[in-house]
């Protein structure tokens, strides 16, 4: 019977399975119902209304597939991220929302919306494990690509207009950092502002060698020109 009843589901038509308990109500309001509509219908008729039918197979399977995609795009960019911030987003609005991805992306920061248990699946085996423990509620995760405070700074910002936007915990360098310590991680100089002291740190010794290794061809120009310019005996 039961063989009987998953083709019949297959094919679309309605499993016709008989219930000695189906009274005469409930075989009126099978017939009674719109063709149309059931094929969503599981199981038999009850008096009191219908049972839905499951998703088939090859929808679940789409449901699995999406899944598994979202794990992998988020940690292959936990992968390589510098920081990342959860924030819980209880009572933003679609726009608001749309405007932090928005900003986020403007300033190369990576931000998604993911169900905690793929979240936590996600970031397994990455420098962000330690925040698996923290990832409870609505939460949006903010991961920084390339400026390590690049994502406390947006979620610093945006929670400026939008106090609904909470954050829960960060993390950078394998570490877990309270909430608190948002403003820490957004002082941070930026990848360019780095770039640049970086530069000067090494330039300046650099510059003062040169000179210093210049400095006796100089002096040796600056005496023979003097000599030159001395009058004849």
């Amino acid at each position: 019977m039961q063989e009987q009843f998953a083709a019949d589901a297959m094919d679309g038509g309605v499993p016709q399975m008989q219930d000695a308990g189906m009274d005469a109500r409930g075989r009126a309001a099978q017939e009674q119902l719109p063709s149309n509509l059931r094929p969503f219908l599981w199981g038999p008729p009850r008096a009191s209304g219908y049972l839905r039918k499951e998703k088939p197979g090859v929808d679940m399977a789409t449901s699995v597939e999406a899944k598994q995609a979202i794990v992998s795009e988020v940690a292959e960019v936990a992968k390589t991220a510098q920081s990342a911030v959860a924030a819980e987003y209880r009572g933003l609005t679609v726009a608001e929302m749309t405007k932090l991805r928005v900003s986020a992306r403007e300033a190369g920061v990576y931000v998604r919306v993911v169900k905690n248990t793929l979240a936590r699946r996600a970031i397994s085996g990455t420098s962000f494990e330690c925040m698996k423990g923290s990832l409870k509620g609505p939460l949006v995760l903010a991961f920084s690509r390339e400026d390590p405070g690049a994502a406390a700074r947006i979620v610093k910002g945006f929670a400026k207009e939008h106090e609904k936007l909470v954050t829960v915990a960060l993390s950078i360098g394998g570490e877990l950092y309270p909430a608190s310590d948002l403003d820490r991680l957004a002082s941070l100089p930026t990848l360019t502002d780095a770039r640049t002291t970086l530069v000067r740190a090494l330039s300046a010794p650099m510059t003062k060698l040169v000179r210093t290794l210049a400095e006796p061809a100089a002096m040796l120009a600056r005496t023979l020109k003097a000599r030159s310019e001395q009058p004849q005996q």
